[in-house]
């Protein structure tokens, strides 16, 4: 199969020809339909995150059809589509483990990361932390649900849900493209910050429902109850803090962040608060994919081949996509 793995030392994806994998107890093997890139992926492939896996194979927005079984594996039947998500598996007996923490794993295995994910024409997965997708979704489109829409969602939650009724999104890429759509329709007013004088971003988060949007160096006509950072850069956590009413939240809702410059405690002051966002659990996914059956939202993908997977990359790197980048085998 045609699979493209990390050159760590040329920061770029090479590709190979491997075996098909073959799945172990109580996992499935997939032909993958359909792989978004996330930002997690540039993290790998740059260095950015420790290496976990020499040559891994990442993509964790992986959409597949069931294609064999494992031993003892039945979750799921021959011919299903499922979705694989960056929580690839988790040990189960961890104190967090135990106590409905397991995005918080003391063993965990990502997608991706320890384990081969989706840039292949085939991959294994444990089938207990994959999901069904909703049929309104077809291959593309349901790829950025499993990372962009899921990270955006425990993020979104973690930020006050639909309690905070102005919400900032810092770097309106796949997961705010998502997380704007579903905080509009609970009514919530969204206020989009985009690269200074990204015109088009601000534009498409206009066109998603945003009240407002404008560049990270512009302030917004009102405070803001909470903020939401997708974008992994340090300086702008004091920068939404200063925007930021008495008693909010600034979430971070990246693996990776450019260091955060030292702020005045006046920023802080007023029982605001900043936190970061770990991971995922399986629960995020099941209220996640509930919410969308009953406040559906649109995936805006920019679709590669598999073999381009460095085009998709650069442009990501770049910032030119608009919402997600997906990969097709």
């Amino acid at each position: 199969m045609l699979a493209m793995e990390v050159d760590a030392a040329s920061h770029t994806l090479r590709a190979v020809r491997k075996p098909v994998p073959v799945p172990g107890a109580g996992e499935v093997l997939l032909k993958v339909r359909s792989c978004g890139v996330c930002r997690t992926d540039l993290h790998i492939l740059d260095g950015e995150l420790p290496v976990h896996r020499e040559n891994v194979v990442p993509g964790h927005e992986v959409v597949g059809e069931v294609v064999g079984l494992g031993a003892g594996s039945g979750r799921f039947g021959i011919g299903q589509r499922v979705g694989v998500p960056w929580l690839g598996r988790a040990c189960g007996h961890c104190g967090f483990c135990r106590t409905a923490h397991e995005n918080l794993c003391d063993e965990p295995q990502f997608t991706g990361y320890d384990r081969d994910g989706g840039y292949a024409e085939y991959a294994v997965a444990d089938e207990r932390f994959c999901f069904a997708l909703p049929a309104a979704y077809d291959d593309l489109h349901a790829a950025p649900l499993l990372c962009a829409g899921l990270i955006g969602y425990r993020t979104w939650r973690l930020a006050g849900g639909a309690d905070a009724q102005r919400v900032g999104l810092w770097g309106f890429g796949a997961a705010a493209h998502i997380v704007c759509q579903l905080a509009v329709a609970q009514g919530q007013q969204v206020f989009a910050f985009t690269r200074p004088g990204d015109v088009e971003a601000q534009a498409f988060a206009r066109s998603l429902g945003a009240t407002w949007a404008g560049g990270s160096d512009e302030s917004p006509p009102e405070r803001l109850d909470a903020s939401l950072l997708f974008a992994p850069a340090g300086p702008l956590v004091p920068a939404a803090l200063a925007l930021t009413r008495k008693g909010g939240v600034v979430v971070c809702g990246g693996i990776h962040m450019s260091d955060i410059p030292a702020f005045a405690y006046e920023l802080l002051w007023g029982e605001r608060q900043v936190r970061s966002v770990a991971n995922l659990t399986r629960a995020d996914g099941e209220g996640f994919f509930t919410l969308i059956a009953r406040v559906p939202v649109r995936t805006e993908v920019q679709a590669f081949p598999l073999a381009q997977a460095n085009d998709a990359v650069r442009a990501l790197r770049a910032g030119s996509i608009r919402g997600a980048a997906v990969m097709v085998p």
